[in-house]
């Protein structure tokens, strides 16, 4: 595990490329990866007191391991109150794009069962620390969490750090087939960017530091 942020850590993936990121934020741990990063997770948690599972939102390549690792660990899943239903099977994961192959391939391998949401989380609510920020667009649950006193987001997909054809690093706005209502999303972007965040943990790719990436995407896909 690297250590990206003051008590904020990211889980090690191999290659060692960050690519699907999971965190650990003292005991809480953010996001939960594809169904097939279970082992990944279980082994860098192990030894570690965890209190909580929290999601940026509940796509299938951030709930993915969520009910195994409630249940193996004994604790509660948390997620914005607009992704519950989705998160315990009352509505599609997905709701993007149903019929692109490329998401049918990804809920058919990434995608976790259904889980009881123990602790729905709304707009100013806090979770280890961090004060959860409503950003949806990408997904109805979308969130960031906002840490103000040293300017740290973790902000899911409402931006990612990667190109998804090569891995290499670059400020982007999520693609469309994957994102429920892009302009909301584009609002979120400048959202996020009027935080004017001094680090930001994306759920892909690396950290980004400063905000100027972040501006010049608002300002680029007109949000």
């Amino acid at each position: 595990m690297k250590e990206v942020a003051a008590g904020v850590w990211r889980l090690s993936e191999f290659p060692p490329r960050p690519v699907i990121n999971v965190y650990l934020v003292g005991n809480v741990m953010i996001d939960a990866g594809r169904t097939w990063d279970t082992g990944r997770i279980r082994k860098q948690t192990a030894g570690r007191d965890l209190s909580l599972l929290a999601l940026t939102h509940v796509h299938p390549d951030h709930q993915g391991a969520a009910k195994t690792v409630c249940t193996e660990r004994g604790i509660p899943l948390a997620c914005h109150e607009d992704d519950v239903d989705a998160m315990e099977g009352r509505r599609p994961v997905q709701e993007a794009a149903p019929n692109d192959l490329r998401n049918k391939l990804i809920l058919r391998l990434w995608q976790g069962p259904p889980h009881e949401v123990g602790r729905p989380f709304k707009d100013g609510d806090e979770i280890a620390g961090f004060r959860v920020i409503h950003a949806p667009g990408h997904q109805r649950g979308e969130v960031i969490f906002w840490r103000e006193s040293d300017r740290v987001a973790i902000c899911g997909d409402v931006i990612r750090n990667m190109s998804y054809a090569t891995t290499l690093a670059g400020v982007r706005e999520p693609p469309e087939i994957f994102t429920y209502d892009v302009s909301e999303n584009r609002r979120s972007i400048r959202k996020l960017a009027d935080l004017h965040p001094q680090l930001t943990l994306p759920g892909h790719g690396p950290e980004i530091r400063g905000s100027g990436e972040i501006a010049a995407l608002a300002d680029r896909v007109g949000a």
